[in-house]
């Protein structure tokens, strides 16, 4: 079947919004008619093998469109490990063919109700810059603010990341499995590609069946943001990156969360952080910042105007989802995300 074009992503990114509790919800994409094919297929198409030859080899999808002198294809969860049952969009796999051996490896979080499609840009320039990047389906039917921004104990919020994250049964508020916390799929992800695809050099991020976290980049937007944050707070990554996210608190009371005060296994020059200075929770993003104690120069404050064609409904928070999601994110003069140098500056370079 024939790939959908950039042109028609673009599109339909743009005419699909859905908002839910505080408009967290990421612009939509067209499910892909590619074949399926492996990471291994893709690189010998680029190098010019006839895609007859490439299809006919057993793999995973290479995802659409691709990006000029890298390979981008997509895993389901259930694929890498036959426990998942629930969450099983298409995990996104992407690097360059010049990525170093020992590159460190980005690996992305969405928003409430959204996919790892959804960082699209954000994912191709990482994987520009020189990382190996995944974009990890988890989770995220329901955000911190929705099940504890009410609750007056203020450890809602770390019993519901504990749980999300690491899959200990810690409460009840949340219904999720612990085959199907953040770590186990992330774990058999990368176990799953080295198996599959072992000369990309996968294993790197795998230490003592666990992700190698110093290796490991943690980056995400709004309860994605949020997710990358507690991690970088309980293990010591490479870089942390929140956009939008991470404002867990008692609204009642404006009390933080514990997680978020505690102390930071992750030291604090490796975090970093934007938000949209007109986003409906600027304020608390501002705060959250703080008491997480990002470096005042490493935060970005968005102000740019959301792609003025994005059809978000009236009232929604365009300019929260405005930062990252296709269609919705403003673009300069040239076609290119005007917000990519804050996105770059963020990432730093990987090469």
């Amino acid at each position: 079947m024939r790939k959908p074009s950039l042109d028609n992503l673009l599109s339909h990114a743009i005419t699909c919004a859905a908002v839910v509790a505080l408009a967290l919800v990421m612009c939509g994409a067209p499910s892909f008619a590619a074949p399926r094919q492996s990471a291994g297929a893709a690189s010998q198409q680029q190098q010019g093998e006839p895609p007859a030859a490439a299809q006919q080899q057993a793999g995973d999808r290479v995802w659409a469109p691709p990006l000029a002198g890298a390979v981008m294809y997509t895993v389901d969860p259930s694929e890498a490990d036959p426990q998942i049952k629930r969450f099983d969009a298409w995990n996104i796999v992407s690097y360059r063919n010049d990525v170093k051996r020992d590159a460190p490896l980005l690996v992305w979080f969405s928003g409430t109700g959204g996919k790892p499609k959804d960082g699209r840009l954000f994912i191709e320039l990482a994987t520009n810059l020189g990382y190996r990047v995944i974009g990890l389906e988890y989770d995220n039917a329901i955000s911190v603010p929705q099940t504890c921004g009410r609750n007056p104990d203020p450890a809602c919020s770390d019993r519901f990341r504990q749980k999300r994250v690491f899959g200990d049964d810690v409460t009840n508020d949340i219904d999720d499995m612990p085959n199907e916390s953040i770590v186990n799929r992330l774990t058999k992800l990368l176990v799953y590609l080295d198996a599959q695809h072992h000369n990309e050099g996968w294993a790197q991020y795998l230490r003592n069946g666990e992700p190698h976290w110093s290796r490991i980049v943690v980056s995400g937007h709004s309860q994605g943001g949020g997710i990358a944050a507690y991690i970088a707070k309980k293990k010591s990554v490479a870089r942390v990156i929140v956009l939008s996210g991470a404002w867990d608190r008692v609204e009642a009371t404006k009390e933080w969360a514990p997680w978020v005060t505690s102390p930071s296994a992750t030291p604090l020059d490796r975090w970093y952080a934007a938000y949209h200075q007109r986003e409906s929770r600027a304020d608390a993003m501002k705060l959250a910042y703080e008491a997480l104690k990002i470096p005042p120069e490493h935060i970005r404050m968005l102000t740019l105007d959301p792609n003025p064609l994005n059809k978000f409904p009236a009232g929604a928070d365009v300019y929260h989802v405005s930062m990252i999601a296709p269609g919705v994110t403003p673009i300069d003069a040239n076609g290119n995300p005007a917000y990519a140098a804050d996105w770059a500056f963020m990432l730093g370079s990987a090469k």
